[in-house]
Parts: structure tokens; sequence; C-alpha cells
């Protein structure tokens, strides 16, 4: 392997995750979005003089909060990877690929079995992992991947909105950044990269 992903597990800031299972692979080159090459092009000419962070974006998956995120950190050397996003071939996709199963409780589980694949793996690269949790559904899959990215040591950052802190009070504990909207986790990596505070960019722009 070399690193690079193609398809909808990494997207590069610049890209868009619409929700939807998407070809496409983003890469920033001087800060400008581009298509990634295909596998086995060079990208020798791409600008390799900092670090690359890579980026887990775990969570629901009813709004727009990745794409924010995704877009707000064009010009950052940040690559971002999820899970699948779209709701029915991830509820499905045991059985799609796997078989039937006439016992819901299977159904669910040969799906979630497959879905770990992707999220063991994505979690596992990351540098960082991004737990976003929603302001109507309960999502005990992203409370989940939260505290396996802390029992992996990874760096986590939570986005929640403020009246969920009571009851994520714990996960809150593990992480390392609480989040309420999502360019505050865009501030976040363009600190982490560049020691910039969102004053200091506003002004550079």
């Amino acid at each position: 392997m070399d690193g690079r992903r193609r398809g909808p597990a990494g997207l590069r800031a610049g890209g868009v995750d619409s929700g939807k299972v998407s070809s496409r692979t983003y890469v920033c080159v001087n800060g400008q979005p581009r298509r990634a090459p295909m596998a086995g092009r060079s990208m020798s000419h791409e600008r390799t003089d900092t670090v690359t962070l890579n980026v887990y974006l775990s969570g629901e998956i009813h709004t727009d909060w990745r794409e924010q995120i995704v877009t707000g950190a064009a010009g950052l050397d940040v690559r971002f990877t999820g899970p699948v996003t779209d709701h029915a071939a991830s509820d499905d996709c045991g059985v799609a690929i796997l078989g039937a199963e006439p016992a819901k409780y299977w159904h669910d589980h040969k799906g979630a079995m497959v879905n770990a694949i992707r999220t063991r793996k994505g979690i596992a690269d990351a540098d960082i992992v991004v737990v976003r949790f929603g302001e109507t559904y309960k999502q005990w899959n992203a409370a989940f991947d939260a505290g396996y990215a802390a029992a992996l040591g990874k760096s986590l950052v939570v986005l929640h909105p403020p009246e969920h802190q009571h009851a994520l009070k714990e996960v809150d504990a593990a992480a390392l950044a609480v989040a309420e909207r999502p360019h505050q986790v865009v501030d976040i990596l363009r600190y982490v990269l560049t020691g910039h505070l969102p004053a200091m960019a506003q002004a550079a722009e």
C-alpha cells in the first residue's frame, strides 16, 4: 500500500463528503484542492515539506458537519477519512454481501462486523479522531468509537452541542478538546499545523 486511499475512505482538505458513497479522493497541493491521481501515477510534484495529519471523522451522518470541516481545512495538510455515510448501505452491507438473515439481530450483527473493518483501520491510522454527537439521534456507535480511540491513545476531539455535556461527561473527560461547532475543529487543526490562532488566520487572508 502506498498510503493513498481512493473512494469514500479518504478525503483531503477541499474535498466534499456529501453523505453518499463517493469515488473521489482529494488532495491539497500548495493550498489548492485537486483530484488525486489514479493509483500508479506519480505524486512527486506535490509539496512534501510539511507533516500531513490524518484525521478520522466519526459520528452522526445526518448533517453536513464533515463537509464544513473538510471545506474549512482547505489549504492545510490534512487527510480526512471516515465511515461509510450512506445510511442504507451501512445498515445492509452485511446481508448484501454475505447473505440474508431471518433475524434482525444477525442482520445488524453482520453489518456491524463488516463496517468495523473500515472503522478499526481508519481509527488505527489516524493522528486525530473527531467524534460528532448530533442534536437528535443517540449515536451509541460514536461513543464506542471515542472509547476505542482513547484506548489506542489517539488524540480525541469531541464535537457536540452544549445540552449533551452532562450525558457525555465521561467521553469529554477522555478528549483533548471539546468543540461545539465544526469551525472550532478547523481552528484546532490549523493551530496544530501552523501555530496560528483564528484571529491570525483571518488577518492573513
